[in-house]
């Protein structure tokens, strides 16, 4: 393989990426950790303690020592296949990612293509899992994730466009090479990469597929044991993998050794200040209006991000 490429590894290397760091180990840890800040935030701004360090850990241990159910009317190897996909998913985006910021000259053209399917897997194993089970209430939360998941790829599409454009690129190491955010356009991609990745991890205002109050567990409703551990655990990764996916597209370079790693961890930080602040501060959306308002002004949004990095800024 040529130099570059990604490719010329051993095997056991990649392995060891995959399952250990930057991929499944430490994404898991890592997402875990900022799962307990989001509930730790959350619970200030309601006046309450909020609970130890440790206990996202202990809530996903939980779930694989608990009896897994399978509901009767349920298409058995897709329901126990999808949190598996979901996870799949997760950890390679995140194996990915994290390779081409610790060394931009890796990864191979087209790969960032690769990582916005990998990105979407996990919305499609809730929607597998939810019309595998066979609950009217799993369907109809089926529904609503799909329907979130058609109405905010496009802006999030769009809004990739412009460090495409800035990079001249489709590979995501010559990507994480340019700092988009210097221009108004990048600022006003990323903006709109945010709110749609708000939508991706399905918290409020876009918690329309589990909306307890309506559909008492969602689409996640018959899960149980550890195929609903590793649906909750593939969620806590996405806390950490897609702001660190917005970093590597917007922020420019983070190797070790320069000010690209303050420039990334800033950036980090306050896109998960973000996402907490607009979980806490906002009302849920209804399915017609989020998908109104991912058509409608976030679209809009992203085509003038477009428009004005074409114009040069």
């Amino acid at each position: 393989m040529g130099e570059g490429s990604g490719l010329s590894m051993t095997y056991p290397g990649i392995l060891v990426q995959t399952l250990v760091f930057p991929g499944l180990a430490f994404t898991a840890a890592v997402g875990l950790f900022l799962s307990w800040v989001d509930r730790k935030v959350t619970a200030r701004v309601q006046m309450r303690q909020g609970p130890p360090l440790l206990q996202p850990f202990y809530d996903v241990a939980k779930y694989f020592v608990k009896e897994t159910c399978i509901p009767a009317g349920a298409t058995l190897w897709v329901f126990l296949a999808a949190p598996l996909v979901g996870l799949a998913g997760a950890t390679v985006a995140s194996t990915m990612i994290g390779g081409s910021l610790l060394d931009p000259s890796r990864g191979y053209v087209g790969d960032l293509i690769v990582v916005i399917y990998l990105l979407v897997l996990p919305s499609l194993a809730v929607i597998m899992g939810a019309f595998s089970s066979g609950n009217p209430l799993a369907s109809v939360g089926g529904s609503r994730e799909m329907k979130l998941l058609l109405s905010y790829e496009l802006p999030f599409i769009l809004a990739l466009v412009v460090p495409i454009l800035n990079a001249g690129s489709i590979r995501l190491g010559d990507i994480a090479a340019t700092v988009s955010i210097a221009r108004p356009s990048g600022v006003l991609a990323l903006l709109v990469a945010l709110i749609c990745m708000q939508g991706k991890l399905g918290l409020v205002p876009f918690d329309l597929p589990e909306a307890e109050t309506e559909l008492t567990g969602g689409a996640l409703i018959e899960y149980s044991g550890a195929p609903m551990g590793i649906f909750r655990l593939t969620r806590n990764m996405l806390l950490y993998v897609l702001p660190l996916f917005l970093v590597t597209a917007f922020c420019g370079p983070v190797a070790p050794g320069g000010m690209g790693v303050l420039r990334g961890v800033i950036c980090f930080v306050v896109l998960v200040v973000l996402i907490t602040l607009i979980r806490n501060t906002a009302p849920r959306f209804r399915t017609d209006h989020a998908v109104r308002f991912f058509w409608g002004p976030v679209s809009v949004t992203a085509l003038a991000a477009v428009a004005l990095h074409a114009l040069g800024w």
